[in-house]
């Protein structure tokens, strides 16, 4: 089951390339309308676009920062599980949170309700906290 483990977690890496692909996609053509890079304040970072990116433009940005939060913990506990011996209910709870995360990005990427958001992030956090018990349970037994 190790490969099983991991596979959800590099799927999860490749989302979140294609999230900063996304972002640049859109964020790139509206700082053009704005002058372009050239214009940027020195040491300008990607939260000195709020309120001059249109918030739609700027979803993209606040997903793709979200994925370099939480999911950094699922990538330890798929290394611990694939390490310690990963069952089947593990490799399921993974493709859950990496389906249901997949989902809350291109929610919150084109839509934002933050209702539906929040239910999402929840659920796959729900999934998150199980497979981190299970990786306790197994590496403590």
């Amino acid at each position: 089951m190790q490969k099983e483990m991991l596979a959800p977690a590099s799927v999860l890496v490749l989302w979140s390339l294609v999230m900063l692909v996304w972002m640049a996609l859109a964020r790139l053509p509206a700082l053009a309308k704005l002058g372009g890079l050239a214009n940027a304040k020195p040491g300008g970072r990607g939260q000195d676009l709020e309120g001059v990116l249109p918030d739609a433009i700027n979803w993209k940005s606040h997903n793709y920062s979200h994925l370099m939060e939480q999911p950094t913990l699922f990538y330890a506990v798929s290394a611990i599980l694939a390490l310690t011996g990963a069952s089947a209910v593990d490799v399921a709870l993974a493709w859950t949170y990496v389906g249901i995360r997949i989902v809350h990005s291109l929610w919150q990427a084109l839509v934002n309700r933050v209702p539906i958001r929040f239910a999402l992030f929840m659920a796959s956090t729900l999934a998150l906290a199980t497979l981190a018990i299970r990786a306790v349970a197994i590496t403590l037994t």
